[in-house]
C-alpha cells in the first residue's frame, strides 16, 4: 500500500458535522417556544428552595437562568451565562417577581456565576464529561459495532445519551467530534481484523491493509492530544526523526 494513502488517512479531518449541528451546539435559537420555556425554565420545588438562600435580585435571576440553561442545552454557558434569548430572562424574572433589567449586575462578579454552576451541577447530580468519557466512548463503540450510523448520526446519539445520563456536554465541540472519529476508526479496524481472520487468502491482504489504515489513523488522533506531539507527523513527512 503506498504511503500516500496512509498519509491521507492520518490527515483525514474530523469536521464532519453539518452547519446546523454546529450552530445548535450549546447555543439557543433566537426564539424559544412556550413549551420549551415551561419544560426547561419552569422552576421546581428544589430550585426554589435553593434560591431561597440568594439575596440579591440579580443573583436569583442569574442562578435560575443557569439552572434552566443546563437543563435545555446540556451545559453551562461559561463565557456569558446570560447569553440567552430575552424570552428566557422575562419568563424566569416573572416567576421570581424580579425586573429583568437587573440581569447585567450578575456579570459583575464572574466567580459567583461559576460557583452557581457548581452548585447547580451538584443539585442536579450532573457529571463532568471528563469523569465519564469512557462511558461515552463505550456507548459509541457499541453503536459503531452494531449499526451502520454515520458520524453525524453518532454525534446526535452521543448528545442525547449524555443529556439522558446526566453528563455535561464538553465546552468544545471538537472534543466530541474527535472522540467519535477515534472510536469509529478503532471499531472499524477491529471489524476488518475480524473479517481478515475469517476471509480467504486472496482478500485477506486487502482487509489487513484497511485495518492498518484505521489503526494508524486512530493512533494519530490520540497522539495529537499529547503536548508536544502535534507536530510529530509533520516532522516525519519532512524526513525528520521521532527522536529529534
Amino acid at each position: 500500500m503506498p504511503w500516500s494513502s496512509v498519509l491521507a488517512c492520518l490527515l483525514m479531518p474530523v469536521d464532519f458535522l453539518s452547519d446546523e449541528q454546529v450552530a445548535r451546539y450549546l447555543r439557543f435559537r433566537p426564539e424559544v417556544s412556550v413549551a420549551e420555556l415551561e419544560q426547561f425554565f419552569r422552576l421546581d420545588a428544589k430550585a426554589l428552595e435553593a434560591l431561597a438562600s440568594k439575596r440579591r435580585p440579580a443573583t436569583k435571576l442569574g442562578w435560575a437562568v443557569q439552572w434552566g440553561t443546563v437543563r435545555m442545552l446540556g451545559a453551562f454557558l461559561a463565557e456569558d451565562p446570560l447569553d440567552v434569548p430575552g424570552q428566557v430572562l422575562e419568563f424566569v424574572a416573572e416567576q421570581l417577581g424580579i425586573d429583568p433589567v437587573c440581569a447585567p449586575e450578575y456579570l459583575i462578579w464572574p466567580k459567583t456565576a461559576y460557583e452557581h454552576a457548581w452548585e447547580i451541577r451538584d443539585l442536579m447530580e450532573l457529571s463532568e464529561f471528563s469523569k465519564r468519557e469512557q462511558e461515552v466512548r463505550d456507548y459509541l463503540a457499541a453503536r459503531v459495532w452494531s449499526t451502520i450510523e454515520g458520524p453525524r448520526a453518532l454525534f446526535d446519539r452521543a448528545v442525547v445519551h449524555m443529556l439522558r445520563e446526566g453528563i455535561l456536554l464538553p465546552a468544545g465541540i471538537t472534543t466530541l467530534t474527535r472522540l467519535i472519529s477515534e472510536v469509529r476508526r478503532a471499531e472499524h479496524a477491529r471489524l476488518y481484523r475480524t473479517l481478515a481472520e475469517r476471509a480467504a487468502p486472496e482478500p485477506r491482504g486487502r482487509l489487513w491493509w484497511r485495518a492498518m489504515r484505521q489503526e494508524v489513523a486512530t493512533q494519530s488522533i490520540s497522539m495529537s492530544k499529547v503536548p508536544g506531539q502535534a507536530g510529530t507527523f509533520t516532522k516525519i513527512r519532512a524526513g525528520g526523526s521521532l527522536g529529534k
